[in-house]
């Protein structure tokens, strides 16, 4: 049902569709850590260069905290509880950002997967379930609906 897994410092080597609404899970080893879709109106944006699930994926990839929620998880969970006293100084001086130490964990340490489908409705009951558990059996551990 899903792709293969992708590693994020691999990112566009995957065979992501120019244009595609889906769904997408994203793995640290055998931990399931966010489940998210994206196309939403894909219906209506089938003409557009770039759209939906590659944009998303790329979003994600960025570790640019701004406007991606994905990212943002990720800093305040997993990065800035592996920072250190000495790291704080290196943050005031503009030595060190937290994009950037976002970037650098999810390539290090995160893999994806994805799956198309034709509507958004249909990305959007799939991103439900695997946030429910009922998809891969766990809940995700950024993003679960209990």
């Amino acid at each position: 049902m899903f792709s293969k897994r992708y590693k994020f410092s691999e990112w566009s080597s995957s065979d992501i569709p120019q244009v595609a609404a889906g769904v997408y899970a994203i793995w640290r080893g055998e931990e399931l850590v966010y489940c998210g879709m994206s196309g939403r109106q894909i219906e209506k944006n089938r003409h557009k260069s770039k759209f939906g699930l590659i944009t998303r994926i790329q979003s994600h990839a960025s570790g640019r905290l701004s406007g991606d929620q994905f990212c943002v998880y990720v800093a305040n969970r997993l990065v800035i509880p592996g920072l250190q006293q000495e790291d704080l100084p290196r943050f005031a001086s503009g030595e060190l950002k937290l994009d950037g130490l976002t970037k650098l964990y999810i390539h290090e340490h995160l893999e994806y997967q994805y799956l198309v489908v034709d509507s958004s409705d249909e990305a959007y009951d799939i991103e439900n379930k695997a946030r429910a558990g009922e998809i891969f059996g766990v809940l995700p551990l950024l993003n679960p609906i209990t």
